[in-house]
């Protein structure tokens, strides 16, 4: 499995702006981003997820993060990155625009600290996060999650294992 960048917020400030800022604006109401959140966190609850979205003060951009992921791909840790930088993110409220975060974070995971140093400094795996919005234009990808099987099966949004067994299944000719 690879993971690939897509930002849901591509003009989204280096800084990341206030989270409630940005949820009453994309949703209409801090009411009903609150609402949208209580669903996810049950659904977490039931997969022994703890969302803790009210500790979360900003919505981060998240260029540096993909930035990051494209790199501990390369090292053979990038699942443990993504998952590392999801808890921070999700679980911890932690501000995953802000480089010292990202790089505790990363190098927790198991990235190494200079390398992950090197990239930030550096504008190394912007070229990956533009072939990565060719792709989601090929595949027509509007949301997360987005999973492409075997580069011809596309699943949007959270999947039961029966969709994505089928899934498998089709991408590989069985029944």
């Amino acid at each position: 499995m690879n993971w690939f960048p897509f930002q849901l917020n591509p003009t989204m400030p280096k800084e990341g702006i206030s989270r409630r800022e940005y949820r009453i604006t994309k949703f209409g109401s801090w009411e009903r981003s609150q609402e949208l959140d209580a669903r996810v966190m049950a659904v977490g609850k039931d997969e022994g997820i703890d969302f803790r979205f009210d500790r979360i003060e900003r919505t981060p951009n998240t260029v540096s993060a993909h930035r990051l992921i494209w790199l501990a791909d390369q090292h053979e840790c990038q699942d443990a990155v993504v998952e590392a930088l999801f808890r921070a993110y999700f679980t911890e409220g932690r501000d995953i625009s802000d480089q010292r975060t990202l790089l505790e974070v990363v190098v927790k995971a198991g990235l190494n600290r200079q390398k992950a140093t090197a990239l930030l400094n550096s504008d190394e795996g912007m070229e990956a996060i533009k072939e990565a919005e060719g792709l989601s234009r090929q595949h027509r990808v509007d949301g997360v999650p987005f999973f492409v099987i075997n580069e011809k099966i596309t699943l949007s949004g959270a999947q039961t294992p029966d969709v994505f067994l089928a899934a498998f299944h089709q991408a590989l000719g069985t029944s």
